[in-house]
């Protein structure tokens, strides 16, 4: 009877303890999903005030760039309107400064292009020892949206100042046209257009120096069109009043044409690494008394007639997967063709005999220079003319023999160079260099150079 009791007690206990078990796995759970709940809440909140942040700097983003569209606006409005202050105008200012030591083996006073009228340019180099070299100083500036205005003054080392370019360009009249009018050089060949100090040499090429007296300059109006081509297409067209040689100047004279020149320009990518341009080029001119003094009978004879001249050129850059700043390699050339036809006038100080003359006459230079570590280079040029055989009708009648003119005798001048250049920046380049000159039969010209070119100020990129 006492066991009964007893043992219904026992289950009771256990039931009641198994119920508060079960009560204590209850508030457990409910504990962690309040907290769960409550860690969710605080995350949606911070996520909530990011996104608040968040859209209120776009807002801010999108004011501002409002407000500097409305700047922008007004700087296009204001910029066509002229300027008021001094500070407003900031144009573009270099200078270049050059120098040399030449060691020469002849006398460079009784230098000249064997069977070539002498085109009164520079036969550098000029002296022996040291000499100051040409000084450029630059000024250019865009003068409205249109326009652009560029002036560069060259000081001679005889202390003679003239005026090299000064000219006016647009900026773009749309489908791929510019004009530039006034003084400049002009865009036949490829090294024409470059100056002195851009040159891979110390001197011009015997081309440059027989056919345009160094550089072909001109006082006219230029237009250019680039054509919309996967590959580089440029057109040419210049009329002026070519003063340099081998034309004359006659504004005196006669109003209209004096000389006309065109041009095209090609040039694309090979692959990553290489690239080139090539050219067409052909200028014409109606020189009349152009004068020269023979050096070797000190006569002096002038020429009136037409004066064509044809270039082809060509340029060839390599670097490896693009990048020309370790190493590079550039092989560049040209070929001219000049025909002259007109009379003759022998002797003007006396007495002035007179007949038709007509040559043509071709030169060329090719030259390779490598980039072979930063800073360094190394390159060679070799230039060579061809004299042609003179048609002249005082020879051919008996009136004159070859010896009365002997500057124009038959020869082919020519001549090899070499050069190693240091440029430790783009504003400087220090370069050593030797050539082996035979423009005249009767001596070789040994020449040894040591040169410098600085630039200060403004550096605009060189041309490809």
């Amino acid at each position: 009877m006492f066991c009964k009791p007893f043992f219904g007690a026992a289950l009771l206990t256990a039931s009641y303890a198994a119920l508060a078990a079960s009560d204590g796995d209850l508030a457990a759970i409910r504990s962690q999903i309040n907290e769960l709940k409550q860690s969710y809440e605080q995350r949606i909140s911070q996520l909530e005030k990011k996104l608040a942040q968040a859209e209120s700097k776009v807002a801010q983003a999108e004011t501002t760039a409002s407000k500097a569209e409305l700047v922008a606006n007004e700087a296009r409005l204001n910029v066509r309107q002229p300027q008021t202050s001094a500070a407003a105008f900031n144009p573009e200012i270099s200078l270049i400064l050059s120098g040399s030591y030449t060691y020469l083996k002849q006398n460079p006073a009784e230098r000249r292009l064997q069977g070539f009228v002498p085109s009164n340019g520079e036969l550098m180099p000029e002296n022996r020892s040291f000499s100051l070299g040409e000084s450029e100083l630059a000024i250019a500036a865009n003068i409205d949206p249109m326009f652009r205005g560029a002036l560069r003054l060259a000081l001679a080392p005889d202390n003679t100042l003239g005026v090299e370019e000064a000219s006016v360009q647009t900026l773009g009249l749309g489908n791929g046209f510019n004009v530039k009018a006034g003084r400049f050089l002009s865009g036949v060949g490829y090294l024409n257009e470059l100056h002195p100090h851009e040159w891979d040499f110390s001197n011009a090429p015997l081309p440059y120096q027989a056919f345009f007296g160094n550089a072909l300059g001109m006082d006219g109006v230029q237009a250019r069109w680039l054509a919309p081509t996967p590959i580089f297409m440029e057109f040419g067209a210049e009329t002026a009043r070519a003063m340099s040689f081998p034309a004359t100047d006659e504004s005196k004279s006669k109003n209209g044409l004096m000389s006309a020149s065109a041009f095209v320009h090609l040039g694309g990518d090979v692959g990553v690494s290489n690239s080139w341009r090539g050219g067409i080029s052909y200028f014409a001119a109606q020189p009349k008394d152009r004068s020269y003094d023979d050096p070797l009978n000190g006569l002096n004879n002038s020429f009136s007639g037409s004066s064509r001249t044809w270039i082809a050129d060509l340029l060839w850059k390599w670097a490896p997967d693009g990048n020309a700043g370790k190493r590079n390699l550039k092989l560049q050339g040209e070929y001219f063709r000049r025909s002259e036809a007109g009379d003759l006038l022998v002797d003007t100080a006396a007495s002035a005999q007179q007949g038709s003359f007509r040559n043509t006459q071709s030169g060329y230079y090719a030259q390779a220079v490598y980039q072979f570590m930063p800073n360094w280079r190394v390159g060679y040029r070799y230039d060579r003319l061809n004299s042609g055989s003179a048609n002249v009708e005082l020879i051919n009648n008996g009136q004159l023999t070859a010896a009365d003119l002997p500057l124009l005798e038959n020869f082919s001048p020519r001549r090899n160079t070499l050069m190693i250049d240091w440029s430790p920046s783009e504003f400087s380049r220090i370069r050593l260099q030797y050539a082996e000159d035979k423009t005249r039969p009767e001596a070789t010209d040994n020449q040894l150079w040591l040169q410098y070119v600085m630039s200060l100020g403004a550096h605009g990129g060189h041309r490809f």
